[in-house]
């Protein structure tokens, strides 16, 4: 059932993501997961496609909304506001009210704002005088930043980076994709290929997938070298390592497995991994690429169970 969920939706998607079967396998994956994506990139390369696409496929509701330095809190979860006609204070709903939300340039407002979006990732709720309001199922963000430009911008913390479940890079495409491209190989998707009941379905679906004792001390070998390894201060979390766990049952089940192996842990390791690692040495050292190397490196380097 996920693999024919994934294959439908793959196949859609890469009508207009054309390219990149990776980075589409990954954001279905997390997708699957009910995590939330990271897309640390340079402009121009395709996100907003990329999420437009996704809503598209599934037939569901998505925003988009632009992070800058005089964002409100209001602006992403709402604000109750005073009707002069009704004499009645009324709920004006703000962008988190969606299924599919783009939140680009999450680094350009301030921490203020950008807590008020992730309190609604991980809470998946809205709370506003006394008042909680559930998110639409699904929820689910992919929230962008600009490597490169970082004048007047507010990093996202490591706590916080730590509530993205991946960080994906799409950059730019190879050369024949880049020419399907230019010539308009890339379509807009008219009609959805699944439904959101199916959608759920999957996810449910993918807690069922089997992780056997060997594949756990695999995991927990990982966990234990990126904390040990002598270029890291800081490691993979817990919650990041339930991320690793969750995000191998998603791609196993992707592959028509129910039953984990180490190949679909080392599939997605690297980008559940990279953002959650605080590198020994200057400002250079935690930039996303270089992260990303040294956690394939370690992964490479962690011993793989035979069973």
């Amino acid at each position: 059932m996920i693999q024919t969920f994934a294959e439908k939706l793959h196949n859609s998607m890469a009508k207009a993501i054309v390219g990149k079967d990776d980075v589409i396998d990954r954001v279905i994956a997390a997708l699957l997961c009910r995590g939330h994506i990271l897309l640390d990139d340079i402009p121009g390369t395709g996100k907003t496609t990329l999420a437009k696409a996704l809503a598209s496929s599934i037939g569901c509701h998505h925003s988009r909304i632009q992070f800058t330095p005089d964002l409100l809190p209001s602006d992403v979860t709402g604000i109750h506001w005073f009707n002069q006609k009704t004499q009645e204070f009324t709920f004006r709903k703000g962008a988190v009210f969606t299924n599919i939300l783009l939140a680009d340039e999450i680094n350009r407002t301030t921490p203020r704002t950008q807590s008020a979006l992730l309190e609604c990732m991980q809470e998946r709720q809205v709370t506003l005088d006394g008042e909680t309001m559930s998110l639409a199922e699904p929820f689910f963000v992919i929230a962008t930043q600009n490597p490169i430009e970082t004048q007047g911008t507010y990093p996202l913390p490591e706590a916080q980076l730590d509530r993205f479940f991946i960080c994906l890079h799409l950059g730019y495409p190879e050369k024949e994709a880049e020419r399907l491209i230019l010539t308009g190989a890339s379509q807009t998707i008219s009609e959805p290929v699944c439904t959101v009941e199916e959608l759920i379905q999957a996810q449910n679906a993918v807690e069922n997938v089997l992780v056997s004792e060997p594949i756990l001390e695999y995991l927990l070998a990982i966990a234990e070298k990126t904390r040990k390894d002598r270029t890291t201060i800081i490691g993979l979390s817990t919650r990041g390592l339930q991320a690793l766990q969750l995000c191998s049952k998603a791609w196993a089940g992707m592959q028509g497995r129910n039953y984990v192996i180490p190949e679909d842990v080392q599939a997605v390791a690297p980008e559940i991994i990279a953002h959650r690692l605080i590198m020994k040495g200057g400002e250079r050292l935690q930039r996303m690429e270089f992260r990303h190397e040294s956690a394939l490196r370690m992964v490479e380097e962690v011993s793989v169970p035979v069973e």
